[in-house]
């Protein structure tokens, strides 16, 4: 017998929805009502024996997505975190699927945040990558959060499986805080301070945002319960085929 799904469950879609709806709104404000940071201006400038002036102006705008992209990475690992702990104190392989599932959609983030950071590096300092503090643990992040997998692939059994992949996720977490905080630790960082207390944001640099922001962690949100809601449909499955099995 099929388990009623949950209200989380009936919200996945409308959320994706929402989520979508929230971030084109945000990618259109972003572009149309907000201005560029600190009141800077398009210059156009010759690149490669053009005349380019939307170069400054790609550079700011990017910022929009990849700050929302990156904050649903790092909350999508305080899931994992929270139900790899869980896991480990109740031994309970729902636990498990919902720490998993919680590092796929940090995989998938971390990835887009990657993803729009490289053309905003390039952009921006010029280079397609820079081994900077933050982005040199970033890349760490990201490489752990593959390890991840590999690791839970490298397993047959599975309270062992659970039990490792449990244990590499509490390890893998320790890299987020320090990759968030890092331009704070080490000033001489190059990327910018996101998140200050100077008013670096205007109110309609900050409305843009955080459309995407709340867009983005809708659609985070929406995979995760279709994720989740599908692995215990699976799990459900298998069980009806063991006593399947046994009847026969």
């Amino acid at each position: 017998m099929s388990k009623a799904p949950t209200l989380g469950d009936r919200l996945a879609v409308p959320l994706l929805v929402v989520g979508a709806v929230l971030s084109a709104a945000g990618f259109v404000w972003s572009f149309t009502v907000a201005p560029l940071v600190n009141g800077a201006e398009v210059v156009p400038e010759m690149v490669a024996g053009q005349m380019v002036s939307n170069q400054l102006l790609f550079s700011q705008k990017i910022f929009y997505f990849h700050v929302p992209v990156a904050m649903c990475a790092f909350i999508a690992l305080v899931f994992s975190f929270v139900y790899s702990i869980l896991y480990l104190v109740k031994r309970e392989a729902r636990f498990d699927r919902r720490a998993q599932v919680a590092t796929e959609v940090a995989l998938v983030f971390a990835f887009c945040t990657m993803a729009t950071g490289v053309p905003w590096t390039r952009f921006e300092w010029g280079v397609w990558w820079t081994w900077d503090a933050r982005l040199t643990t970033f890349l760490i992040l990201c490489l752990l959060l593959i390890g991840y997998f590999v690791l839970r692939a490298a397993f047959d059994g599975n309270e062992k499986r659970e039990t490792y992949a449990a244990v590499f996720a509490l390890v893998m977490c320790i890299d987020a805080p320090i990759c968030m905080f890092i331009t704070r630790m080490i000033p001489s960082s190059l990327h910018p301070v996101v998140f200050r207390t100077d008013g670096g944001l205007t109110p309609e640099m900050l409305i843009g945002m955080l459309m995407a922001l709340f867009g983005m962690m809708a659609i985070a949100y929406g995979l995760y319960r279709l994720r989740v809601r599908q692995q215990d449909m699976a799990v459900r499955i298998e069980a009806l085929k063991d006593q399947l099995e046994e009847l026969r």
